[in-house]
Formats: structure tokens, sequence, C-alpha cells
């Protein structure tokens, strides 16, 4: 299915974010017609930006490419579930569905936490798929974390 081969273009982001040392997570924006037309990882500390998001980064990209904030029929393919900042830009862009990988207990904004995506109290409701290659993108975090730890237990 196409869900799973956007995803894997969204865990090449990841990887990217991973070597800079940053947490992976990856995003990219496919159109309506299936052309990727934004992309990025994770870069709050490399950019000392709390606001660099993967999910943001492939946003801001997504508008320069359509000319337009407004990402209408677009899909968002994110490694982790969106958090609470990341899924209020999504339904400000319009996205119309977004797929995601991990579950972030923690500040998920489609349905972990919050769910932003309903669009209760809102004007735009957002489609969501979850878990599309779960296993991997949850790996992926968990084996950064642990090589978190690892270096920072070896330096005490």
């Amino acid at each position: 299915m196409m869900d799973e081969y956007y995803m894997k273009l969204a865990l090449e982001q990841a990887n990217k974010a991973g070597r800079l040392d940053e947490v992976p997570v990856g995003a990219v924006v496919v159109s309506k017609t299936g052309d990727i037309v934004g992309c990025g990882h994770n870069r709050p500390i490399s950019a000392c930006d709390p606001t660099c998001h993967a999910e943001i980064e492939a946003i801001r990209m997504a508008a320069r490419t359509l000319g337009n904030y407004r990402l209408i029929d677009t899909v968002l393919y994110a490694t982790l579930e969106p958090c609470i900042m990341c899924m209020a830009a999504v339904v400000h862009a319009r996205i119309k569905r977004i797929v995601f990988g991990a579950k972030d207990p923690k500040w998920g904004g489609a349905g972990s936490v919050v769910n932003l995506a309903a669009g209760v109290g809102l004007n735009h409701e957002v489609e969501v798929r979850q878990g599309v290659m779960g296993e991997e993108t949850s790996e992926i975090l968990k084996m950064f974390f642990k090589n978190k730890r690892s270096r920072t237990c070896q330096t005490q």
C-alpha cells in the first residue's frame, strides 16, 4: 500500500535526525497527485528552535512548494504521532489526513493525550491512520534513547 511507501520515506527523514543526535522523527507531506511536496526531520536542538519538529518542517516546505498556506487534500506521514503543537499546525493548514507510526503517550495530539484531529470545537477535522510501520518507528526511537542513556552513563 502507498501508506507504507511514504512512511519509509518519513523513516529516512527520521534517520537524518538521529544522525544529528536529534530525536529521530521524520515527516513527509504528499499532495493528492502523490507528489512529495514537503519533508522534514526533527532539529530543535541544532536550530535552537523548539518549533523545529519534523512535521512543522515538512508543513513549511509543503506550503512553500504549493505556494499556499492551506494544504488542502494533502496527507502528512509522520513516524511518531504528532504532538499537540504539530496537530494544531495540521488543523490550521487544513491537511486532510495524517498517517503515523508510533503513538506518543506523553505529547500525542491525535488521540494519545488529546485528539485535535477530531476537530471538536475546531473548524477542521483530520482523518487519522495510526500504527503504519509502528514496530519500525518505535524501534528507531527506542534504540536512540537506549544509546543516549548508554553514552550518558559512560561519561559519569
